[in-house]
């Protein structure tokens, strides 16, 4: 068993006498262990195309180092930093109200659904991969999210998101362009290009992905408006036929996606971005069902429009249309949270009691722990009470930091290390120098011992947060 799993069990034995409080698990990145362990813990053809792959990860890395170092400054530093904040899944998920409160439901709904795939679809990616980041050192990782280097690398999910809402946004207001001044028309698609440049180019300035990351993401993105463009009204037709059957189709459809999410070999929040962008949509779907037959939703100019003016309603009304939107927001966070972690863990349990369980690996199951404790984390979006905080992530500016920031980072430095030294045994036939090797050996362990215990530690997870997550985003 190696090191993170021992420190897994460990920490499940623990719980049962500290339930007031969320365990650790002392492991943090994502992506980079050693082969061996790779090899045990994926099927064949899996390990395979890593294997495949991780050589041009590797090449990458001398290359992304050399472009930071003759390239960097403060004003980019801060200028990257700050711009990857408009390419991740909290902002979006902050964001994405806002079109339908201002009566532009027709453009949220297709950034939900391009969001959403480039989410899953990402995430799903970077879990089956288990690609590392570009390795540090030599590289320097900037950022301002705490969370960003605990995910893999390939692909990056910052570019996805960032080409398909823009692509999305670009086409949307091209067809609404007679609503438009010609010049405004100029200035949204100058500011969409210069986004999608920002968020493409600081992924590599900031040394968070390399090429192949940004431009496997880049594809995606192109691939899901693509997508979106040529099926989004059918879907939306589909979605609004009477009866029941769009609902029975689509939260089979949800339910499935979050399953069939593949197992990480290292702990990764990309499940979780997942289930919360899935229960997104499903709470977007169900909503058009349901309001379709309403008062509150028209047929023209496209199924589900909600009517609004802002020259009708004024600054004023608009803001209290918003901000009733916000405190709706946080009141269903706070009750459904509470209230699912209560109830569902005895329903789990009864589950896991006549078979029908499906744990994930990370995930505590409900026979595990007594209760879920109260003060748990959103990595996605965070709570009223954590709003402070995120206030001063953003006014402090970026981290720059040098070194493994995860477990992943750091089993992808002993591979490296691993690689160093058979090259050394190669060279150097005497005994005397293999001597030497072994004492670089022993001193390396040493250094993996200390950075091991720098690393934060991000906290052990139940089972129940899955159900949890997917019904507080739907009713969202």
């Amino acid at each position: 068993m190696t090191r993170s799993l021992e420190l897994v069990a460990k920490t499940k034995t623990a719980l049962a006498d500290n339930v007031d409080g969320y365990e650790t698990i002392n492991f943090k990145d994502a992506g980079n262990r050693s082969r061996d362990h790779y090899k045990s813990s994926m099927t064949k053809s899996r390990f395979r195309t890593r294997q495949t792959l991780l050589p041009l990860v590797r090449w990458e890395t001398p290359r992304l180092a050399w472009i930071q170092q003759h390239t960097r400054s403060k004003f980019l530093d801060d200028y990257f930093a700050l711009t990857a904040n408009l390419g991740t899944h909290t902002f979006f998920v902050i964001m994405l109200p806002v079109p339908f409160w201002l009566g532009y439901a027709h453009l949220g709904r297709g950034l939900v659904y391009v969001l959403a795939a480039g989410v899953l679809i990402s995430g799903m990616m970077k879990d089956f991969f288990c690609l590392p980041r570009p390795l540090s050192p030599p590289l320097h990782r900037i950022t301002m999210s705490g969370s960003a280097a605990l995910e893999y690398g390939f692909p990056s999910t910052h570019t996805t998101n960032a080409v398909s809402a823009a692509l999305m946004i670009l086409y949307t207001a091209g067809e609404n362009g007679d609503s438009m001044s010609p010049f405004s028309l100029l200035l949204l698609r100058v500011l969409m290009w210069v986004y999608m440049g920002s968020i493409v180019l600081g992924r590599i300035y900031c040394g968070m992905h390399g090429f192949l990351d940004v431009l496997a993401g880049g594809i995606l993105g192109a691939l899901i408006f693509y997508l979106r463009w040529m099926f989004g009204d059918a879907i939306d037709q589909f979605i609004t036929m009477p009866g029941p059957l769009a609902p029975c189709v689509i939260t089979p459809i949800i339910l499935i996606l979050v399953r069939v999410h593949p197992e990480p070999v290292d702990p990764c929040p990309c499940f979780e971005d997942g289930v919360a962008f899935a229960g997104v949509v499903l709470g977007v779907d169900m909503a058009l069902w349901h309001g379709w037959n309403t008062p509150f939703m028209n047929a023209n100019p496209y199924p589900g429009y909600i009517p609004y003016s802002f020259s009708e309603s004024g600054i004023l009304k608009s803001f209290a249309r918003m901000a009733l939107g916000i405190v709706a927001i946080f009141v269903w966070r706070a009750v459904m949270k509470k209230t699912l972690h209560a109830v569902l863990p005895p329903l789990f349990r009864l589950i896991e009691k006549i078979g029908l369980s499906m744990p994930r690996v990370f995930f505590l199951k409900a026979s595990e722990y007594n209760k879920v404790p109260s003060s748990i984390p959103d990595t996605t979006l965070v709570g009223a009470r954590e709003i402070p905080g995120l206030i001063h992530n953003i006014t402090r500016m970026r981290s720059d930091s040098v070194g493994p920031q995860s477990p992943a980072d750091m089993y992808e430095t002993m591979a490296y290390r691993e690689e160093r030294q058979r090259r050394k045994s190669v060279e150097i036939q005497n005994d005397s120098a293999s001597d030497k090797g072994d004492n670089g050996n022993g001193m390396d362990e040493l250094d993996e011992d200390e950075l091991f215990l720098q690393i934060p530690t991000p906290r052990v997870q139940y089972d129940v947060e899955v159900i949890t997550k997917l019904i507080v985003y739907a009713g969202e």
